[in-house]
């Protein structure tokens, strides 16, 4: 897969919530770190959270602590999207 915006997310820490905001056509937006973006780049076997959105802004919370990365792309559809992401704390532990 080639043709696909990313953003490096950086180390993120588990339940931090990550806000992505589309313009454009409905897209494939996907939540995975490193090995599996590896996978996704050179068309192999990947897991991800998130999956096809049609709606904007569309939040997943972060599953486990270390560095992740989003992957927008159309899903080789025509069309055009712009994407842009930032990060939301997670719930607040209970005092």
């Amino acid at each position: 897969m080639t043709d696909f915006i990313h953003h490096d997310l950086g180390h993120r820490k588990a339940g931090e919530v990550v806000e992505v905001q589309l313009r454009g056509n409905a897209a494939n937006v996907q939540l995975m770190d490193g090995s599996n973006l590896s996978n996704y780049r050179n068309g192999m076997g990947y897991r991800y959270w998130g999956g096809h959105v049609t709606h904007s802004p569309y939040r997943m919370r972060i599953p486990r602590s270390g560095r992740w990365h989003v992957a927008v792309d159309l899903g080789g559809y025509a069309g055009s999207v712009q994407s842009s992401v930032r990060i939301l704390p997670g719930l607040l532990p209970n005092a």
